[in-house]
């Protein structure tokens, strides 16, 4: 299935003795194409803008890794088809990375609400994420995940103003415990672009 249905099908995964043929040239090349899509963002967050690409290659390595065949699939594509961009927004894996377990359970245990506060600003236009609803990423007792699932949706005028040349587009956080911000690079600025159709 061509990649603008947004959405990954059965058809789409290579056979699994294919994959494995394949699978660390194929990991090679998605390491590549993927460098332009990741955004770090302070000491401990990093976004990885997530598409078709990333999501089927997710798919294909989870089916590799646990073998569990057509009823491990149906949760895979559930899992991961609603993080395919959907032609007028951008998703993000938002991960907060820190290796120390004590200094990262203390740290999280300050941070929660945050998928509330992540934006992307285009100029003076100002578009808040909206966390994936899959899951509530924050816990009763205010705790945050370390991995968020972020969509932000545009309008046509913002989308074009994305595209546009010579914009200036900063991701950020504004969180009370985690507040950094950082311009979109021109490379991933263009990157990001072609997840807009």
């Amino acid at each position: 299935m061509p990649k603008d249905q947004k959405i990954i099908q059965k058809s789409d995964l290579l056979a699994p003795d294919v994959y494995e043929k394949n699978r660390r040239q194929m990991r090679k090349e998605l390491v590549e194409f993927k460098k332009d899509r990741r955004v770090p963002l302070g000491p401990y967050a990093t976004f990885y803008f997530e598409c078709y690409e990333t999501m089927l290659a997710q798919v294909q390595e989870m089916l590799h890794i646990e073998k569990g065949g057509d009823e491990q699939l149906n949760d895979e594509l559930t899992a991961y088809n609603p993080l395919i961009p959907n032609g007028k927004e951008l998703v993000s894996t938002l991960m907060f990375e820190i290796d120390n377990p004590v200094i990262r359970a203390t740290f999280l245990g300050k941070l929660g609400g945050v998928e509330e506060n992540v934006f992307i600003k285009i100029d003076n236009d100002i578009i808040y994420g909206k966390p994936e609803i899959d899951v509530d990423r924050t816990s009763a007792e205010g705790k945050a995940s370390s991995v968020q699932f972020i969509h932000f949706e545009f309008d046509q005028n913002q989308i074009s103003k994305f595209k546009g040349n010579n914009v200036s587009i900063e991701l950020g956080i504004d969180h009370k415990e985690y507040s950094h911000s950082t311009k979109l690079s021109e490379s991933t600025i263009k990157a990001l672009s072609s997840d807009f159709n």
